[in-house]
């Protein structure tokens, strides 16, 4: 078989032709499930073997480093070749790759340090308390944080951003011009700015964009639905009137306008490249034709949005169960009987997946897997580079490379504790603040002026003759025993070992994972010093050394928004009520509604087989006590597609036992907690005979120990 036909072989009618469309500007419309992934990488290898077009004219963007990397081997796969020469990356590692690149046009120091969210986060605090900003219900850090990101996503230095005469307003405006010239000075570029600088720096150098317009003339993104302002104005400049753009994307996915996404871009897209050809992508993959039907009906309650109707060839599957609890208990004792079927009929529980609409709704599930000795993750949760542990000692590395960096001094100079109080702090920062100085110099030249107390001075000698002395190692160690040799010498390795407790003995697990993920880590371009590679690395990236050993047996649960991506075979979504989901901010604006129920449509089309939404009636939240109606976005579900449930109705296949009987489908076991109507809730002591004759006694909260014959009782777990 031709190659070319080979590539088409696999692909439905609408993938064939997205994929061989002639060269030109497309929008492939990509539905949930329906295999754009496949399209893109296909796309690639057509124009690579069939149209003899040399993969070093491609730029492929995508949104996590984790769909690079597997893009990457999908394309080496199918052209059967490396792909060394191909581009692909996120919009902030590839910005990142060009600074490093042109880093003198860009005004920074070669080895430019990258701050994360964290240390981004200490750097606002600092520049607050200079100008006295020191009430953080007025002046809330994050705030300013999200101001300043806010406008870098816009495309806005402090000077752009226009004067309304808004105080407050002018006061941020301030902070931010404050931290900016303080990361100029120190060469430091946070996360929004590396997109924004690179931009800049085309306009700046046109001859510098000319020469990359020249070399990427065919530029692929995918999730194009997520770009923002600052990321859709730098693909545009980069295509200019040679270049070929092959979107990829899906409007009714678009869940991040929260962050900077702007769902209009995929519109705009007909209006800045008129000749770009739409296909759409239906069929889906993934999802029973029911379930499809459901996401369809709710989606299609939106106004705004370029439509597509998603398909399946596939079974239509049992309908939706909805099921509505008296409150927050009910529902999790509904969804852990559902899980506990699902295993003992021959499921995994890594086939689960529990989604919700906020990180604070999980606490009541990971209560009941706790108790019921279920595994569960928290999928989404801190990743491994952002743990303490591993922060410390990559603040080593990265204060060896660049000593002028005051959020990695601030971070290290008492970790492990070293005898550097809070005066000897303060001294330091006020004395580089009168000298425009880092702190790193600051700490040098008072101690030449011998201005500390001893025991201070020779904490402070000790620190700064160990960052200088390791030079030595670095030279001549692999970067392993480089970094080994700084945990152990810094004190980190004894400061953890002190902690006998299983959070200690974890921190030093993670510790051994950072010297294996350093051994495997191969730097994107070989060019790069290996070890400022690996810290943009840590920063940059999304992959977790951890992640795959976490997924394997566990029920995942997780917010809708971290389920954007995966897919499970039983999927429940909890909590859907009016207020919660669709949120009361969403409330106020069409917009925010519309990107709620695009989240909803997210959340269904995870599951494959099985999709349970719930609410409940009564709901303790934030600690008070709500009485919220159901989603609209149940109620736009056609009741053909969906199956009511109630407590009663909860089905267990799990045998009864000498602890446990089961009445009408109710299972009570000893030790449970229960709800009578008349005397409330209470603790199940011991059940007495079984099924009809049985009798319970019950320790009821307000009303003691009572013995009540079960048939008549009216008891049900909570």
């Amino acid at each position: 078989m031709d190659a070319s036909i080979s590539l088409l072989h696999s692909l439905n009618k609408s993938q064939q032709e997205a994929v061989s469309i002639p060269q030109g500007h497309c929008l492939v419309l990509a539905g949930a499930g329906s295999g754009k992934t496949r399209v893109l990488t296909h796309r690639v290898a057509w124009l690579v073997k069939n149209q003899n077009i040399s993969p070093s004219t491609f730029l492929v963007v995508t949104f996590t480093n984790k769909a690079a990397g597997e893009m990457q081997k999908r394309i080496e796969s199918l052209l059967n070749q490396s792909t060394k020469f191909l581009w692909i990356g996120t919009f902030h590692s590839l910005a990142y790759r060009f600074l490093r690149i042109h880093y003198q046009e860009a005004k920074l120091p070669k080895e430019f340090q990258i701050l994360d969210s964290e240390d981004q986060l200490r750097l606002i605090r600092q520049t607050l308390k200079n100008h006295n900003l020191v009430d953080e219900t007025k002046w809330p850090p994050r705030k300013i944080q999200w101001f300043i990101n806010h406008h870098k996503d816009k495309g806005e230095y402090p000077q752009h951003i226009p004067d309304d005469g808004n105080p407050d307003i002018q006061k941020m405006v301030q902070i931010y011009l404050e931290y900016q010239n303080y990361c100029e000075r120190n060469g430091l570029v946070d996360f929004t700015e590396l997109l924004l600088r690179s931009y800049k720096l085309w306009q700046y150098y046109p001859e510098l964009l000319r020469h990359y317009q020249t070399r990427f003339t065919h530029i692929f993104v995918d999730e194009f639905q997520d770009t923002n302002a600052i990321q859709y104005e730098w693909l545009r400049l980069l295509i200019g009137r040679q270049g070929t753009l092959f979107a990829v994307g899906d409007d009714d996915q678009a869940i991040y306008g929260w962050r900077g996404a702007r769902v209009e871009n995929i519109q705009q897209l007909t209006l800045d490249f008129p000749s770009i050809h739409t296909i759409r992508l239906e069929q889906n993959y993934r999802s029973t034709s029911t379930i499809l039907a459901a996401a369809n009906a709710v989606i299609s309650c939106n106004k705004a949005r370029l439509g597509k109707n998603l398909w399946t060839e596939g079974k239509k599957g049992i309908p939706i169960q909805i099921y509505s609890g008296s409150n927050e208990q009910e529902e999790a004792h509904f969804c852990l009987i559902q899980i506990l079927n699902w295993r003992n009929q021959g499921g995994s529980y890594a086939d689960i997946a529990l989604l919700y609409r906020t990180n604070a709704q999980s606490r009541i599930f990971e209560d009941i897997l706790f108790q019921h000795k279920i595994p569960y993750r928290i999928h989404g949760g801190l990743r491994f580079f952002e743990r303490a542990e591993i922060k410390n000692i990559l603040a080593y590395l990265r204060l060896f490379i660049q000593r002028e960096s005051d959020p990695v001094f601030e971070r290290i100079i008492n970790m492990p504790p070293r005898g550097i109080g809070a005066q000897t702090l303060s001294q330091i920062r006020e004395y580089a603040q009168d000298q425009t100085i880092s702190l790193w110099q600051a700490t040098t030249q008072l101690l030449a002026q011998k201005a500390f107390t001893p025991r201070s001075t020779q904490a402070l000698n000790n620190f700064c003759q160990f960052i200088q002395d390791i030079e030595i190692v670095f030279q001549s160690s692999s970067l392993p025993q480089f970094t080994e040799y700084v945990l152990k010498k810094s004190g980190l390795v004894t400061h953890y070992e002190k902690d006998k407790s299983e959070r200690g003995q974890a921190r030093l697990d993670n510790l051994k994972e950072l010297i294996q993920a350093i051994a495997q880590f191969q730097p994107e371009d070989q060019n790069l010093e290996r070890l400022s590679a690996f810290l943009a690395y840590t920063t940059l990236g999304e992959a977790d050394p951890q992640q795959a050993q976490q997924t394997n047996t566990y029920v995942q649960l997780m917010t809708l928004h971290a389920a954007k991506g995966l897919e499970f075979p039983l999927v429940f979504i909890v909590g859907m009520e009016e207020g919660l989901f669709p949120s009361a901010q969403s409330f106020s604006s069409s917009n925010k509604l519309e990107e709620e129920r695009r989240l909803c449509y997210v959340g269904m089309t995870r599951a494959k087989s099985q999709l349970y939404l719930t609410y409940v009636n009564c709901r303790r939240l934030y600690g008070s006590e709500n009485y919220p109606e159901p989603s609209r976005f149940i109620t736009e579900i056609p009741n053909q597609l969906t199956q009511e449930l109630g407590m009663h109705q909860i089905q267990t296949s799990q045998p009864a036992s000498s602890k446990e009987i089961l009445l009408k489908n109710i299972q009570l076991r000893k030790g449970q907690r229960v709800y009578h109507p008349k005397f409330g809730e209470g603790i199940l002591l011991a059940i007495i005979g079984e099924r009809e004759t049985a009798e319970v006694e019950v320790k009821f909260y307000s009303f003691g120990i009572k013995r009540l014959a079960l048939i008549y009782a009216k008891l049900r777990p909570i």
